[in-house]
């Protein structure tokens, strides 16, 4: 039966689609849908859809989360340079003790220059830590901490050294 009707409809398929039905029976098709409100409309959804995404993406861009981030990021930077600072100006301070108590054997007015641009240029470092902190500052500041150490190190060496050829001289001398 089916093959029969599909055959009929084959055969016959230009008198079904050259008549178009009156608007009377239109008017009736239309009055036998439901109703749809504005909130079935697919277009009012996708402007809400647009309108969500909009604002969605200016809050997540706007400034105030990135300005949370970066005073977490500062405060940490700050934190991290506080504990290496503290951890090297101990170092620093002791050696510059040692130097100090021995320095009447042996002036270097080099190293006392060298020492004073270094303390200057941390000085100067550690303003713009306080003033615009970043990761490249603080690298700046570690390394001239480090700086310090090692010509405080290349005194004391040079202080004991000294010692040493002053003891070696006394003991040649007895």
């Amino acid at each position: 039966m089916k093959d029969s009707l599909k055959d009929f409809v084959d055969k016959n398929r230009e008198a079904f689609d050259n008549r178009v039905p009156s608007e009377k029976v239109w008017a009736g098709i239309q009055s036998g849908l439901p109703k749809t409100s504005i909130w079935n409309n697919v277009t009012v959804w996708r402007a809400a859809a647009i309108i969500m995404f909009g604002i969605s993406g200016w809050l997540f861009l706007t400034d105030k989360p990135t300005e949370n981030r970066n005073q977490k990021a500062t405060a940490q930077l700050q934190g991290e340079f506080s504990n290496l600072e503290k951890f090297y100006t101990d170092q620093i301070a002791e050696k510059v003790e040692w130097i100090s108590d021995t320095r009447d054997t042996f002036a270097d007015d080099q190293f006392t220059n060298d020492f004073a641009k270094l303390d200057a240029m941390y000085q100067v470092l550690r303003e713009q830590m306080k003033t615009n902190p970043t990761e490249q500052v603080k690298d700046a500041l570690v390394l001239n901490m480090l700086v310090r150490i090692d010509l405080l190190n290349q005194q004391i060496h040079k202080l004991e050294e000294s010692k040493r050829a002053a003891r070696a001289d006394n003991d040649t001398e007895i």
